[in-house]
């Protein structure tokens, strides 16, 4: 590689960021760049070892590279600790972890996470559809000038990919419905513990915090 991916990782951070329309949660190829990763112990040669092997099974080279980078950006987000809980978790454990990692990486996500997914959640308002993404991103076009300039096809693919991120991740049903998230109580407790903030990414209730003590 000409250069070094966590050196182009750490300069993207500072930008907002909306390549998630890069596909979903990617659930099991993330789970095999987590597990590359905790052998070859450093994520540029986990990307690495990704395009040389092509380990996400990518139909094309563009795709590996891009895919591959994207999931290596996301997983960056986690913890030590959260990336072993990600290889040993549950299929629901896995879906929180790897939505918190997708929330961490894409301010835009995380920002949506917090406004309005956890917010109609707890405000009893049991349904999330195309509108309230409408609503959303106009409200940060304000702000975010970028935002404003996007066509409205890359408009609707953001939706489009977002809130298929919310079904695979079962946050979301194929009627609108807004789902609790599944937060196992050791995730529970690592959150409420180390990063509290991040909880409002998910739909759950402060009902559901009182249940579990760090």
């Amino acid at each position: 590689m000409s250069r070094s991916f966590i050196q182009t990782a750490a300069q993207s951070k500072d930008s907002y960021r909306l390549s998630f329309t890069t596909g979903g949660l990617f659930h099991q190829e993330s789970l095999r760049l987590a597990e590359s990763h905790q052998k070859q112990g450093d994520w540029d040669s986990t990307w690495a070892h990704a395009l040389d092997s092509n380990l996400l099974q990518a139909r094309t080279q563009s795709t590996l590279r891009r895919t591959s980078r994207e999931l290596v950006l996301r997983l960056q987000t986690l913890s030590d600790q959260e990336l072993r809980l990600l290889l040993d978790g549950t299929p629901d454990e896995q879906n929180c972890l790897l939505w918190l990692a997708i929330c961490r990486c894409y301010p835009f996500v995380g920002q949506f996470a917090t406004d309005v997914l956890h917010e109609r959640y707890i405000t009893l308002k049991a349904t999330l559809n195309h509108e309230e993404f409408n609503a959303f991103f106009n409200q940060q076009a304000q702000w975010r000038p970028a935002l404003d300039r996007i066509s409205p096809a890359t408009r609707s693919k953001l939706r489009a990919v977002l809130f298929r991120i919310l079904h695979e991740a079962g946050l979301l049903d194929k009627s609108g419905t807004i789902q609790a998230a599944m937060l196992s109580p050791r995730l529970l407790r690592h959150l409420m513990s180390h990063v509290p903030a991040n909880l409002s990414f998910f739909p759950i209730s402060a009902s559901d915090l009182t249940h579990t003590t760090p």
